[in-house]
């Protein structure tokens, strides 16, 4: 598939993958939609892929869905949103939550909409100190999707997941970070290269144990503790089988730095 709305590359281990329709501050039409599920196979596909970095291009990460693609003229039928969920916001945040490796998320300028929601399913949320989150659904008569609803509540607590969906006010980067709903504020001119810098650092260490963590860390907000010790147990008998491991204790034991390849 040709890429006509996403920039997307692949180089030192880590997936480049930039929504690119700046005029429209990156808001998703179907096509989009489609070139994203189109890159991110490529990403599962691809072993020499050890990070996916996501970003937007242009002066917003994304305002999330192209409204003239939902436009409900006076006496048309009225669109079936539920439908477009169905087809794309929710397999798109699946993607991201479960693909197998660290997924980083740098937001510059506004992220609206699905487009605030979408970086939560990320597992390291960087944002430039002029970014902003708005959970725009209430001002148009709709409820956050992409995951909003669930990931709100358990990052940053019942009463401000409420303020949050149901005034619909701008949270600044900063405040975001103090919340706990990302990892780290960083200066305007600095976010691409700074992502960039982690993505490339963690494309270096033990991959396939960090997908386990991934797992592990999704998995416990579901899980009782019982069954969060026999995930543990599960999943660490997996680690212990990988190369990685192997390669750990070995450079540790040798006092030299490890080479890990991510299996």
């Amino acid at each position: 598939m040709a890429f006509e709305h996403i920039l997307f590359s692949i180089e030192d281990g880590v997936a480049l993958l930039s929504l690119n329709r700046p005029d429209q501050l990156n808001s998703f039409n179907t096509q989009m939609h489609k070139e994203v599920r189109e890159a991110l196979k490529q990403v599962r596909q691809a072993p020499q892929v050890r990070v996916l970095l996501l970003t937007g291009e242009g002066r917003g990460f994304c305002a999330g869905q192209d409204l003239s693609d939902r436009n409900v003229a006076p006496g048309a039928q009225v669109p079936d949103l539920g439908e477009s969920i169905e087809a794309f916001y929710n397999p798109l945040v699946r993607a991201l939550r479960d693909l197998p490796m660290p997924v980083i998320c740098a937001v510059n300028g506004v992220a609206a909409g699905a487009g605030a929601n979408i970086p939560l399913a990320c597992d390291l949320v960087l944002a430039a100190r002029s970014a902003s989150f708005i959970q725009a659904f209430c001002k148009i008569g709709l409820v956050p999707d992409s995951g909003g609803t669930w990931q709100l509540p358990r990052l940053v607590g019942m009463a401000r997941a409420k303020a949050l969906a149901m005034l619909g006010e701008r949270l600044s980067a900063e405040k975001a970070e103090q919340w706990g709903l990302i990892h780290r504020v960083v200066d305007d001119a600095a976010l691409r290269d700074e992502a960039l810098a982690l993505a490339r650092q963690l494309a270096t260490q033990p991959t396939y144990g960090l997908a386990l963590i991934k797992r592990a860390l999704n998995a416990s907000y579901d899980n009782h503790f019982d069954q969060q010790l026999e995930l543990e147990r599960d999943l660490q008998r997996l680690a212990g089988r990988s190369e990685d491991y192997r390669e750990g204790v070995a450079a540790f034991m040798a006092k030299r730095a490890p080479a890990f390849k991510g299996c």
